[in-house]
């Protein structure tokens, strides 16, 4: 199972004062001259013939994004991303219509981009938040803090060559969070640098988004829909669609898994309706008694498996049941956190399977994978060969952790192949829904039964 879920209406025009960013007929050609003579030629002759050929890296991009909304941007090398970017932040001029900006941009768009290497580290924040609008006097006031929230050290007074990727990045995160920027461009540079300061980022833009508008680049799809209201899917420079991230988060995921060595099999299908609660009986509370009787009595109600969820594959399988179970094996339509549980996953052979990956995740409201596993290490040395027209049941027992109140979701999906190496038969987004609606969980993803906890004095 792979680690990584069309397009929804655009937002109603918004009265202009609440404008962060917006572009009409945007495009960008660049001229591909096959032959350096022509270059020359093409100067002499004034426009009056053509002795190259256009490309368009970006065309008829038509955007409006709102003050204080978080909307991410997705698609392949290549789809004009960073074309588009650039346009935003004025470092390129449109060939065809506009775009407009209100208020001032902090924008990270490449490692150290606007950083002299022969300069100190200091020396580049002066350069760098003098270039974002800042004065000299506010930059005295707010080097401390930019040099604390770096957290280089005494490199900050060597010259910015001998940084490492991580280095750069932490500077110029450092001083794009102290311009007062009121948009913010993110363009992966989370990617680098260690895993303090990838948190202290994400603090940082969690804060950010409270009070600024955000645009987010990311391949990472779990950051995109766990970070932004909207989504524009950019492909071989057009929009392929805006609308609501989870949505077009998992229809891009579809996309990737769909190359052209499988054009002809790849589907995509299902809907977004949310299928009615399943009415079995209760399981029994197996829980400790004190957390049983309190108001923190962590009860999750389960709904069915929705066969029309959306999905993706190649159908060589399919997907036909999924249902948790108790430990005796029987249907589940309620259970609380703690509880040993078996995710009994259905499918039905389509061909004949040589080695099935079948797998899972549970995730919140936000599309974050909470845990999951699938069935390829446990079969890695004897894969199961599943005839073509056979049914087959795959079961995964665990202890469900504590989870906070709300909405949860399981994805499944049969594979066929190896981790690395695979093809996607069925990929279910939010195959089954399932209710979390009193928690003891408040600090968190997920909470961890405990075997004991005590407080010992000495002595």
């Amino acid at each position: 199972m792979s680690s990584d879920p069309v397009s929804g209406a655009a937002h109603a025009a918004a009265p202009l004062g609440e404008i962060a960013i917006e572009a009409e007929g945007l495009g960008k050609a660049y001229a591909i001259f096959k032959r350096p003579q022509d270059r020359l030629k093409q100067m002499l002759v004034r426009g009056r013939r053509k002795y190259y050929d256009e490309y368009w890296a970006l065309q008829d991009v038509n955007l409006t994004v709102r003050k204080g909304e978080t909307v991410g941007l997705i698609g392949r090398n290549g789809s004009g991303k960073s074309t588009f970017l650039q346009l935003l932040c004025g470092t390129l001029t449109p060939t065809t219509g506009r775009i407009g900006v209100n208020g001032r941009i902090a924008a990270l768009l490449e490692l150290g981009a606007g950083f002299n290497p022969e300069f100190t580290g200091r020396e580049n924040v002066y350069l760098a938040a003098s270039v974002l609008g800042l004065a000299n006097e506010q930059i005295n006031e707010r080097y401390a803090s930019i040099a604390e929230f770096a957290g280089i050290g005494d490199f900050i007074e060597q010259p910015v060559k001998l940084y490492s990727s991580g280095m750069y990045a932490r500077l110029a995160f450092a001083v794009a969070a102290h311009v007062d920027a009121e948009i913010m461009i993110v363009d992966e540079i989370l990617a680098v640098g260690d895993a303090s300061f990838t948190q202290k980022c994400m603090r940082f833009i969690h804060r950010f988004k409270e009070r600024g508008t955000l645009f987010f680049v990311s391949h990472d799809t779990g950051q995109v829909v766990n970070l932004c209201d909207r989504v524009v899917w950019l492909d071989s420079g057009t929009v392929r669609a805006i609308g609501p991230a989870k949505d077009v988060c998992h229809d891009y995921l579809a996309d990737l898994y769909n190359g052209p060595e499988n054009a002809g099999s790849f589907r995509i299908g299902g809907s977004r309706k949310r299928a009615d609660k399943i009415a079995d009986a209760p399981v029994q509370d197996s829980r400790a008694e004190v957390l049983k009787n309190s108001q923190h009595r962590n009860e999750i109600e389960i709904f069915d498996f929705d066969l029309n969820a959306p999905w993706f594959g190649e159908r060589g399988a399919s997907i036909t049941g999924v249902r948790l179970l108790d430990a005796e094996r029987n249907p589940l339509s309620t259970l609380e956190g703690g509880e040993e549980v078996t995710l009994q996953v259905v499918c039905r052979a389509e061909k004949a399977l040589f080695q099935p990956i079948v797998g899972f995740y549970v995730r919140d409201r936000l599309g974050q994978n909470l845990f999951g596993d699938n069935t390829y290490l446990t079969y890695q040395l004897d894969p199961v060969r599943v005839p073509a027209g056979t049914d087959f049941v795959t079961g995964f027992r665990f202890q469900l952790p504590y989870l906070p109140s709300g909405d949860f979701s399981v994805t499944v999906a049969i594979a066929e192949g190896t981790q690395a190496d695979h093809v996607q038969h069925h990929w279910i987004e939010d195959a089954l829904f399932f209710k979390v609606h009193s928690s003891h969980v408040v600090q968190g993803l997920v909470g961890i039964p405990m075997l004991g906890i005590a407080i010992e004095t000495a002595g």
